[in-house]
């Protein structure tokens, strides 16, 4: 708790945003990639304490938000089939396909089961060896490893009857693709802090040297956050762009050297389908030819899918960076947390959730 508490300070936080106060300048837009470090912005009111000129959007990076509606109905087919387990984080369960969600299917008699990581999965399988059991692999480079090792694992234990659909995706590619896309002028970028600790900050390097943009790896708290809009701004106030890391507890510039050779072994880099923004080159994770007696999509008939997108929803616009949550008419009406209609008020590190719990006005 000592560490924690350090980065909870309240008289470093009051001096980081006195110093912001006096090096801010211009008019700034950051985007904080990951759904996270919205949801502490949101929690700890920091876009209310950061001067009128600077504008903080959030972006893509919560993995339950991004995974688009065919790839839903792709998972709720494979659990209408007799014989299949299918294990699920929790938030997934609730996100809407185009006619049903994995708990109503539970409702109607699938066998939906969730599970706090992949390894719960991998024990279902071990306990029903008459079952074929599917998890359903969401997440960026944070959660890839631990599915590549469990399918190392699995196949090391000759399990016949466990498999994985892999809806994984990376965020260097998504992150060139918002900016390619052009509809925000960014100055720069909060990297994601869990997905750093895997991939280090090297993979970053194309966003200053491509697009003169700053970009800085923030951890979770408070102060951490603070400390990183400083570096921000200091850095597009004298323009000298470059990848820092105001994370250095946890983040080195190479990464987990361990992690990336377990996901190398495993996946390999494939295109990937994100709501509201489309298929995006080289952003997803397969299952390499090698483990492929492991892949769910290759060992069972799936119908043919439509992407049909909620209507009414903007999730994918919010998801962008090009609207907010305040911006949808069904916003805090007809989609609340207990009734939500898109992916974004399901998910914990959902926008639309973290507007709604941390009490953002309309006005």
């Amino acid at each position: 708790m000592k560490l924690a508490n350090e980065f909870r300070d309240v008289e470093l936080a009051k001096r980081l945003i006195a110093h912001i106060h006096q090096t801010s300048h211009r008019d700034i837009k950051l985007m904080e990639f990951c759904g996270s470090h919205t949801v502490s912005i949101l929690k700890n009111g920091i876009r209310q304490l950061l001067p009128p000129n600077i504008e903080m959007l959030a972006g893509p990076g919560c993995p339950v938000c991004v995974t688009s509606t065919a790839d839903l109905d792709k998972v709720i087919n494979l659990s209408r089939i007799p014989g299949v387990i299918i294990t699920s984080f929790g938030d997934m369960i609730r996100v809407p396909g185009s006619r049903s969600t994995l708990q109503k299917e539970k409702a109607q008699g699938a066998d939906v089961r969730i599970v706090y990581s992949v390894l719960d999965a991998l024990k279902i399988s071990r306990q029903n060896p008459e079952k074929k059991v599917i998890f359903v692999g969401i997440g960026f480079e944070t959660t890839a490893p631990t599915v590549a090792a469990a399918l190392i694992q699995t196949e090391k234990e000759k399990l016949h009857n466990f498999f994985v659909i892999s809806l994984h995706k990376v965020c260097p590619p998504i992150m060139k693709t918002i900016l390619d896309l052009g509809e925000i002028r960014i100055n720069g970028i909060i990297c994601p802090g869990h997905v750093s600790t895997i991939i280090g900050g090297y993979p970053y390097q194309f966003i200053p040297g491509n697009y003169g943009i700053a970009c800085v790896i923030s951890g979770f708290e408070p102060v951490d956050i603070l400390q990183t809009v400083d570096m921000l701004v200091n850095q597009i106030e004298n323009k000298t762009y470059s990848v820092e890391i105001a994370y250095r507890r946890v983040v080195k510039p190479e990464g987990n050297i361990q992690a990336l050779r377990l996901m190398e072994t495993v996946f390999e880099l494939s295109d990937a389908d994100w709501r509201g923004i489309g298929i995006v080159s080289g952003s997803g994770l397969k299952i390499r030819k090698r483990y492929r007696h492991f892949d769910a999509e290759s060992n069972f008939d799936i119908n043919p899918i439509e992407n049909n997108e909620i209507n009414g929803c903007i999730c994918g616009n919010i998801l962008r960076g090009v609207a907010t949550p305040l911006d949808c008419r069904l916003f805090r009406t007809m989609c609340t947390p207990e009734q939500p209609v898109g992916p974004c008020m399901v998910s914990a590190e959902g926008s639309c959730a973290a507007y709604f719990q941390y009490g953002v006005s309309i006005e």
